[in-house]
């Protein structure tokens, strides 16, 4: 495990670990995540193994803007599409597309991860930094206690500015619009 900082260096070396399959602690506008690329299925199992995360329980991506959402292959339209214009950057998680094959997708407001994001590709599968059911990581140190250690890269942000982790909604096709978790945005 390695710690590096978020300078452009560090954003190298971050991407650079990813994108050959590595996890990272990253930090993020709300809390530090767990990172992982969604094209290393081997690497996201990871997530779940080192998060201690049942494997029904979905996984967000962390997109670097609104059109990598519609690359994933989720174009976003109608409330959707409202919602990430007002909300976007920021901590607001949608979840998104047909019931059994929806994903959530979120862009945070921290420019050095959406830059890291976008020299992965785009997305990437994040969760909370912290094993599953205690209070998710703020600062490095604490995610290197929680989780870091067996993460293969941590990147230091400093404290995460939002302290509370992001607001899920789903957005059902037919414009409604459901909160499954409480969080820093409010609904």
């Amino acid at each position: 495990m390695r710690t590096v900082r978020c300078d452009d260096a560090g954003l190298a070396e971050t991407a650079s670990a990813l994108n050959a399959g590595a996890v990272a602690v990253i930090p993020t506008d709300t809390v530090y995540g767990l990172a992982a690329h969604p094209g290393f299925p081997s690497a996201v199992e990871r997530l779940y193994t080192i998060k201690g995360r049942a494997g029904a329980k979905p996984i967000a991506l962390l997109a670097s803007d609104a059109d990598a959402v519609a690359r994933f292959g989720f174009p976003l339209s109608g409330e959707a599409a409202r919602l990430a214009s007002e909300l976007w950057p920021g901590a607001l998680t949608l979840v998104v597309g047909p019931e059994g094959a929806a994903e959530g997708f979120r862009v945070p407001d921290h420019e050095w991860t959406r830059r890291l994001i976008a020299a992965c590709g785009g997305t990437l599968r994040v969760t909370s930094a912290n094993m599953s059911g205690m209070r998710p990581a703020t600062d490095a140190p604490g995610a290197l206690a929680d989780v870091g250690l067996s993460a293969d890269i941590v990147a230091d942000g400093g404290v995460s500015p939002g302290g509370v982790p992001s607001t899920v909604v789903r957005v059902g096709e037919d414009g409604s619009v459901a909160v499954l978790r409480e969080g820093a945005v409010k609904i």
